[in-house]
């Protein structure tokens, strides 16, 4: 599904217009682009949570030449699904 699709899906499940599904899904997408530039995290009960996370420096090899090279430190985005996201992915029977 990309994002043409889900704006479809959330007009129908809400009942609003295909352009007020997008400007809800858009200003939602950059206000948890925003929080977790920031340094913050963000919890959505029952969807999972996006936080930002600390990569500490590594040693890698360079795939061409297997020359041994070092990784810089860096900050990724990072999603955990919550349980009930889990569940419904992965039924447990």
């Amino acid at each position: 599904m990309n994002k043409g699709e889900l704006i479809d899906a959330i007009a129908e499940k809400a009942e609003v217009s295909k352009k007020d599904a997008d400007v809800v899904l858009t200003a939602l997408i950059d206000s948890i682009v925003e929080a977790v530039s920031a340094g913050e995290k963000v919890s959505l009960v029952g969807f999972g949570s996006f936080e930002p996370r600390d990569r500490q420096a590594r040693e890698g090899r360079n795939p061409k030449t297997g020359d041994k090279m070092t990784i810089a430190a860096t900050r990724i985005p990072a999603f955990s699904a919550g349980k009930a996201f889990k569940e419904k992915v992965a039924p447990s029977d």
